[in-house]
């Protein structure tokens, strides 16, 4: 028997319905029909019929967008492995899947796996669309940014420009996708320590989101909150946390309390907090992270990593040192099986566990880890990026005051005599 038609128009319009509402950031709104359009289009069509395939990969990225990653990777895999039996492994939704399933991996910090398949998808889009098909830009961009991830830098910008040169030409320098090409490389931009072409960058591009999409969108609160990093980053504290504190109340109440988007954006006002010296706020912002992020996203979560870590920077400046210490011990052990001995993240625990033992005088564990964050930091930064000479002063600094207790030791020992 046929599908009744009413149906299926009436299906066909509820789903564009939720693209409106994606469109919008009402992510749980378009959640809540793209459950009631699978389950009517799986009852009509069948579980293989392509339009069924469509239902589940526009659910899983709802989904992804809530932050409800787990759910989102089990119905891309499962969406894929159908997509590619039905309609064959290089069919343009088969690579769309494949891209949507590698977002909702970086967004878990699997970066190995997400890279490989966003790199499949970039090849297969280029040999069966061609170079500037907007999935294949998509993929460019998507490819960049877990190149930045993983510390990357190099071929990240150099993505992201391309990307963004060909989004311009192609769709418009004033389209949503466009606009998320010059936030991406404003961000790699940052972490190659290139602060004020960065500013520009987000500067631009925020002004542009806030008219395109609306102040409140997700995407241009996100825009907000990487532009107030940037500030932080210069030293502009005052306009860094009035950004991040409208951010954060922005992304509390479109997103709620628990989405990783506004997990991020709490931690990076309690940052530039404890910058300030505003040590008690800072502290509690960042316990309320941390909870939060180990319950949502996991205890070895990259973005929950970051969180310890930043905990534990705001109790070392406070004098706690020991509750400091253990924490980033244990953030250093898990980013070394997590992302890697020489992740720009992992190198940053080093740095700070070094700090940590360089002010409480244990120059010999500090020495060994202020060594090897400042060979990695050359290697993987570069010997002029802001972090690498930071942290190069810091162990210059500890070994003058080496020098100095030693003489005044000398100076003693005579004095005795």
């Amino acid at each position: 028997m046929a599908p009744d038609s009413e149906l299926l128009d009436t299906l066909v319009s509820m789903n564009n319905l939720t693209l409106v509402l994606d469109k919008q950031g009402k992510y749980d709104e378009a959640e809540k029909i793209h459950r009631r359009v699978l389950g009517q289009y799986e009852t009509l069509l069948g579980p293989e019929h392509p339009g069924m395939l469509a239902s589940m990969n526009n659910l899983a990225v709802a989904l992804g967008r809530q932050g409800k990653h787990d759910e989102a990777e089990a119905i891309h895999r499962q969406e894929l492995g159908l997509i590619e039996r039905v309609l064959g492994p290089e069919h343009p939704e088969t690579l769309t899947s494949v891209g949507n399933l590698a977002v909702v991996l970086d967004r878990q910090g699997k970066y190995e796996e997400a890279e490989k398949m966003y790199r499949r998808a970039l090849e297969q889009y280029s040999t069966v669309l061609g170079p500037e098909h907007p999935g294949m830009l998509a993929s460019m961009d998507n490819l960049a940014v877990v190149l930045d991830s993983q510390g990357k830098y190099d071929e990240a910008e150099a993505m992201h420009r391309r990307a963004l040169e060909l989004k311009e030409r192609e769709l418009g320098k004033e389209h949503p996708s466009t606009l998320t090409s010059m936030d991406n490389l404003a961000a790699v931009l940052g972490s190659q320590g290139r602060y004020n072409e960065a500013e520009a960058v987000h500067r631009q591009e925020l002004e542009l989101s806030e008219r395109v999409l609306g102040p409140e969108h997700p995407e241009t609160l996100t825009s907000r909150g990487n532009l107030a990093v940037a500030l932080d980053r210069q030293g502009k504290y005052d306009e860094a946390e009035a950004l991040h504190r409208r951010a954060l109340e922005m992304f509390e109440r479109v997103l709620g309390p628990e989405h990783p988007e506004t997990l991020t954006s709490r931690g990076n006002l309690a940052v530039v907090l404890d910058r300030q010296g505003k040590y008690d706020e800072a502290e509690a912002l960042h316990r309320r992270a941390l909870g939060l992020s180990e319950k949502v996203l996991g205890k070895d979560h990259p973005s929950t990593l970051t969180s310890m870590s930043n905990l534990a920077v705001v109790l070392d400046s406070r004098g706690k040192y020991d509750e400091a210490e253990m924490m980033h011990r244990q953030a250093l052990e898990l980013k070394e099986r997590v992302l890697g001995k020489e992740h720009p993240s992992t190198l940053t625990s080093v740095y700070c566990l070094a700090y940590l033992l360089h002010g409480q005088e244990q120059y010999g564990d500090a020495s060994i880890l202020y060594q090897r964050a400042s060979l990695g930091y050359q290697k993987i930064l570069g010997s002029d990026h802001p972090t690498t000479l930071a942290c190069s002063n810091h162990y210059s600094s500890m070994l003058e005051d080496i020098m100095r207790q030693k003489e005044e030791a000398v100076h003693v020992d005579r004095a005795s005599t």
